[in-house]
C-alpha cells in the first residue's frame, strides 16, 4: 500500500480562504493524497486569561483577536469543502474540543485526526472512536503509557486507527526526530505508524518512510516567512512536489523484500558470470 501523503494546511491560511485554496492548489500540484486543517472554539480551547494576553497580530493587540483571527467558521469550510471536491482531493480536521468534532460531522469527511495536545483528552478521544472513521493519532509530547491508554480507547471502539510518531518542536531539530521509535510503536501496538513531522527540510521524513513509516504529515505553506507560528516548519510547494517525488521513489526501491535476480540482472549475469560451481 502507497504511503499516505497529507498536506498539513493547519492555520497557515492566516485566516484568509483564499489562501487556503492556493494551498489546496499546491498539494494537488504536489500529488498528495489529502489536505488538512484544525478547528477550535476558541472560548472553549483557551482561558479567558490566555485570550487577554497581550499580542501583537495582523489582527490586534491580544492574543484572542489572534486567535479568532486565524479561526475559518462554516462560511470558510463551506467553501473548504466545495473547493476540495472540485479539485479531487480529500480533505479533514483535527478538532481541539468536543465542539468542534461535531462541527466537523455535517462534511462527512473520510478521515478524523487527533493532534498530539489532545491525545489524552479522553471525552474527545471517545467521541472520535464512536464515529469509526479511519483516524490519524499524533503521538508528541506522549508517553508510551498515554499512548496506550488512547490506542486501548480505539481498539475497544473498534475504530481503525493510525499512530502517527511525532516530536511536537516547531521546528524541529532532525537529531530530535528519534526515528527509531517508529518500528517499536508498529511491534508494541501491532498498527500501521506513520510520521508527522515538523523539521526543516526533506531528510528525515523521506527516513521515516525507509523505515516503514504507513503516513507522512508535513505543514505546507506559500511562503516560510509568512506570519505564524507553523510557517518556519513548514514545506513550500515546490519543495512538497519534490517530497512526494522522493516518496514514490523510496516506495519503488524498497521493492517487496523478496530476493529475486530481475530480467535485466540476467542480462548482466549472461555476460559477466563465468564461473558456477556451487
Amino acid at each position: 500500500m502507497a504511503v499516505f501523503i497529507i498536506a498539513e494546511i493547519g492555520i497557515n491560511h492566516n485566516g484568509d480562504v483564499e489562501i487556503a485554496k492556493k494551498l489546496i492548489d499546491g498539494a494537488v500540484f504536489a500529488g498528495c493524497d489529502a489536505v488538512k486543517f484544525q478547528k477550535r472554539t476558541v472560548e472553549k480551547v483557551y482561558t479567558k486569561e490566555e485570550l487577554d494576553r497581550p499580542r501583537e497580530s495582523p489582527w490586534g493587540n491580544t492574543n484572542r483577536d489572534q486567535k479568532y483571527g486565524l479561526e475559518f467558521g462554516k462560511k470558510e469550510y463551506d467553501e473548504i469543502d466545495r473547493y476540495c471536491r472540485e479539485k479531487g482531493i480529500c480533505w479533514f480536521a483535527s478538532a481541539w474540543d468536543l465542539d468542534s468534532q461535531k462541527f466537523l460531522r455535517q462534511y462527512n469527511l473520510k478521515y478524523n485526526k487527533i493532534a498530539s495536545p489532545m491525545l489524552t483528552y479522553r471525552e474527545l478521544l471517545e467521541m472520535v472512536a464512536a464515529e469509526k472513521k479511519d483516524t490519524f493519532i499524533s503521538t508528541g509530547m506522549s508517553t508510551m503509557e498515554e499512548i496506550g491508554k488512547a490506542v486501548q480507547i480505539f481498539k475497544d471502539a473498534k475504530c481503525p486507527f493510525e499512530l502517527m510518531h511525532c516530536n511536537s518542536v516547531y521546528p524541529m531539530k532532525d537529531k530530535d526526530a528519534n526515528l527509531k521509535v517508529i518500528p517499536i510503536l508498529r511491534e508494541k501496538f501491532r498498527c500501521k505508524v506513520g510520521y508527522s513531522g515538523h523539521e526543516v527540510g526533506l531528510i528525515t521524513s523521506c527516513a521515516a518512510v525507509a523505515l516503514g513509516a504507513t503516513s507522512i504529515e508535513r505543514h505546507i505553506t506559500l511562503d516560510r516567512a509568512m506570519y505564524g507560528s507553523d510557517q518556519a516548519a513548514s514545506v513550500e510547494v515546490l519543495g512538497f512536489y519534490r517530497l512526494v517525488r522522493y516518496i514514490r521513489t523510496i516506495e519503488e526501491a524498497l521493492g517487496n523484500g523478496r530476493k529475486i535476480i530481475t530480467p535485466e540482472e540476467e542480462n548482466v549475469k549472461k555476460k559477466l558470470r563465468k564461473i558456477e560451481t556451487l
